[in-house]
């Protein structure tokens, strides 16, 4: 597994990518999705087009998960209300999908169990 999360091929591609994996010309836009930048990488070794700190779940949603496996299906739940909530932001994403790929950049060391599937998977079921 190369630690990257694709679309089906008939949905325009939206892919997740921990930061920590090298920058790839397949990662077509690269947006950071963490509301802290991570540690230990420079921006030019990020090479994002955006930073988008608002699409990240809150704070206390963040801090309340705490990567806790039996608070996940929780986890879902709020961080998806929360992007019903933030109509802006996931705009701003759906925009940015089209004819070149999307990848959504993250930080976490779960795989699933990050914010980054749960977004990547509420933007697929916007653009049906």
């Amino acid at each position: 597994m190369d630690g990257i999360i694709r679309s089906p091929s008939s949905m325009p591609t939206v892919c997740c990518k921990r930061i920590y994996l090298p920058a790839s010309a397949a990662d077509g836009q690269r947006v950071l999705i963490e509301r802290l930048w991570p540690r230990g990488i420079s921006r030019a070794d990020a090479a994002l087009d955006l930073w988008l700190k608002e699409i990240a779940p809150s704070t206390d949603l963040r801090r309340w998960y705490g990567h806790e496996a039996r608070r996940w299906a929780g986890f879902q739940r709020r961080y998806r209300d929360e992007l019903v909530a933030n109509g802006v932001a996931v705009e701003q994403l759906l925009e940015l999908t089209g004819d070149a790929p999307l990848t959504l950049v993250y930080a976490a060391r779960e795989q699933p169990g990050n914010s980054a599937q749960v977004l990547r998977a509420y933007l697929l079921e916007q653009l049906r």
